[in-house]
This record gives structure tokens, sequence and C-alpha cells, in this order.
């Protein structure tokens, strides 16, 4: 537990995504988490134990989250399943298309909705995590251990040229724009990504836009995939092969905003620039 100096006074009152003021009385002992990001990082800060039930995605740690109840996804929760819990805190998403945050309000629940987007937002979203469950000081330091260990991996790719990298986050295809967390990450890790910056954090592009940049590394996606698109298979990346498809588990770190952003960094940088990785 936090010291009195450092733990969070209750009545709380904070403003989530959606601009709602979210208020909460007393330090919450039954939260049902509705993103891995949310459920990964109340773990990370000792607030496990105060989780009742998480979403179907939520897999890490995988021996905690195993034992606990799932209560369906953003985008097709189980209501009546998280209602029947008596949460006294639900963490949602801001969505305005799964309207998840609505819907468990309006059965009268405290919800706050809000995911990070951006890559200051992790912080952020950390730190809002350990206000709300009253473990600040284990926030605290989980972002300076996340931001040293993010810093020890920035010192091996001094100097490292930049190399024009495509990122898909779905076929549509949907991809990571330059103020993402993610495209963020790409930078750190010695990428030139080939999005421009404008069109949102995680936009739906063009694929002819992947073609008239012609990246030299493709990630997100499988070499075979990427040669059967239209005017794909002459790109530099795929001819040279270098199109990788991450594992699940680093592709769940690299998707989500949370206490893994050192594992991400290190799947782009080794992707990225494998000679400054032999090890």
């Amino acid at each position: 537990m936090a010291s009195p100096a450092q733990a969070t006074h209750y009545p709380l009152s904070v403003t989530d995504d959606l601009g709602r003021t979210v208020t909460l009385t007393h330090a919450p002992t039954r939260i049902v988490a509705m993103l891995p990001s949310h459920t990964e990082t109340l773990f990370a800060i000792g607030a496990g134990a105060q989780l009742v039930a998480v979403d179907r995605f939520s897999n890490f740690p995988r021996a905690e989250t195993e034992r606990l109840p799932k209560v369906g996804s953003a985008y097709a929760p189980s209501i009546e399943a998280i209602v029947a819990l008596k949460p006294d805190l639900v963490l949602a998403d801001e969505s305005g298309g799964s309207r998840l945050t609505e819907k468990l309000a309006a059965a009268g629940l405290t919800v706050y909705g809000g995911t990070a987007q951006t890559y200051s937002e992790v912080f952020q979203k950390i730190a809002v995590l350990g206000q709300l469950t009253n473990h600040e000081a284990a926030a605290t330091r989980l972002i300076t251990s996340v931001r040293s260990d993010l810093n020890a991996l920035s010192v091996r790719l001094r100097g490292a040229p930049k190399v024009s990298a495509y990122y898909e986050v779905s076929a549509a295809p949907y991809t990571a724009g330059p103020d993402s967390f993610i495209g963020v990450l790409m930078g750190k890790a010695g990428g030139a990504n080939i999005v421009p910056g404008g069109l949102g954090e995680f936009p739906k592009i063009s694929p002819e836009l992947v073609v008239k940049a012609n990246p030299a590394v493709m990630i997100g996606l499988s070499l075979p995939d990427a040669r059967g698109r239209p005017g794909w298979s002459i790109l530099q990346a795929v001819t040279a092969g270098r199109v990788y498809k991450p594992t699940q588990e680093e592709t769940d770190a690299l998707s989500r905003p949370g206490p893994r952003l050192p594992v991400a960094l290190r799947v782009l940088a080794r992707l990225l620039h494998p000679e400054r990785f032999k090890d």
C-alpha cells in the first residue's frame, strides 16, 4: 500500500477521454478491465488483485489472466455478465464505434472510458490507472522503469541510419501514423515511417501510398501476402525479403499501449536494424 503521503484521496474525480467526469467514492476493489492494455497495466502496478474480470483478449500475464472470468470484448461485451459481477469500476475504451462506455454507464456502472493512442498518452494512462486504483507510487515507478528500458535500447541504436518502413495494423490496410505510439516506437527503432503525418494515429490508407513510398522494410504482414497484392511484388522490401510477420506474443506487445513498450521497441529494432542485435 502507498504511504499516506502517496495514497490517493477519495472521493476522486477524473475526466476520461470522452470528456465525462468519473467519480470514485472509495478505492475500487472490484474492477473489470475491457482492454488488454489496461489489464497489463493493473498487474504491473500491483493492482491485479482488484480485478474480478477482463476482456477475452487479455492474456498477459498469462497465469493471472487465465484465472479471471472473461466478459466478451469492447465490440462484443457481455453486459449482463459485467453487471452481475457488481464492479465498482469498469475500464473501457473511448471508441464511439463500440459505445461500450455508454452502454455500461446506462446500466448504472462507474466507467472510465479511455486508452492511449499516442506515445505520451501511454504514460499518462499508467499514471491515471495508478491514481484510480490507489497505486500512484507504483505507477510512478513503472513509468520510470519503462522509460529507463526504452532509453537503454535507444543507446544501442545511436547513429543507426533511418530505414524506410511500413507498419500494417490490418489488411484494409490500416496502418500506424507517425504520431501514434507505434509510430513513435518505429522512429526510436531507427525507422522512417512512410505514412505522412496528419492522417490520424491509425489511419486507413490507399495501397497505392505504399507502392509509391516503396519501403525498405514492411512489418505486420507475411511475405506471401505482400507478394500477392497488386503492385507490391516489386517493392524493395518484398524483393529483399524484408517483410516480417511478428509472432502473436510480439504482436500483442506491439499493439498494446502499456508496460511492454520496451518489448515492442526491441521487436521493431531487431527487424529494422538486426546488425545492432546480433546477440
